[in-house]
């Protein structure tokens, strides 16, 4: 049988982390999927309710992911590296992150889409932290590093180099970009000079 919402968030959630929330359309995605866009507004009544639905579906995915890591990863420099490769999927579609692409909107966007972003990156920067916390703690990361601060520098560092080798096409380096960033924060590293 044909699940036809699931179908709408796969196809939606390609359109936004490609063109952006304001680059499709119901149009778009009633091409997409081959329905009427009477159908989709059956199970998502108005964009905004559509683009809710697609944060909460990547959130929920991210977030198994992320739990995953602390259960099977041992180490801060593992957990950072892992952490970074979920990443490596979009750089390899040729897609950005979903909630960069909609933050990238911002004002243009309805105040719950952004206050669900903003929940969204708040929940990665405290894993982060925690995880670089624990990584000082045990002796696996560098000492001294000040997990919120370094919490933010690796995500905007991913969310940067996901942004840029998505242009280039480039996994590779991605890739050399995830290492330079891990070998920085593992213990016996010096810290970058500012």
């Amino acid at each position: 049988m044909r699940d036809t919402r699931a179908e709408l968030l796969i196809e939606a959630e390609t359109l936004v982390r490609s063109r952006g929330y304001a680059g499709f359309s119901y149009a778009d995605l009633s091409a997409a999927v081959g329905i009427r866009k009477a159908s989709i507004h059956h199970h998502f009544p108005t964009k905004a309710d559509l683009a809710a639905a697609l944060i909460a579906a990547y959130e929920a995915r991210y977030a198994e992911a992320m739990a995953s890591i602390r259960a099977e990863v041992p180490d801060g420099p593992g957990r950072i590296a892992a952490y970074g490769k979920l990443y490596l999927g979009g750089v390899e579609q040729g897609l950005g992150c979903l909630c960069a692409a909609l933050a990238v909107e911002g004002e243009a966007l309805p105040e719950r889409l952004r206050a669900d972003i903003v929940a969204f990156f708040r929940k990665h920067l405290a894993w982060l932290e925690e995880v670089l916390r624990e990584g000082v703690a045990d002796g696996t990361l560098r000492p001294g590093l000040d997990p919120a601060m370094q919490a933010r520098a690796t995500l905007a560092t991913l969310e940067g180099a996901l942004l840029m080798e998505r242009l280039f096409a480039s996994p590779a380096a991605f890739g050399d970009t995830l290492a330079a960033l891990v070998g920085g924060l593992a213990a016996g590293s010096s810290p970058p000079s500012p």
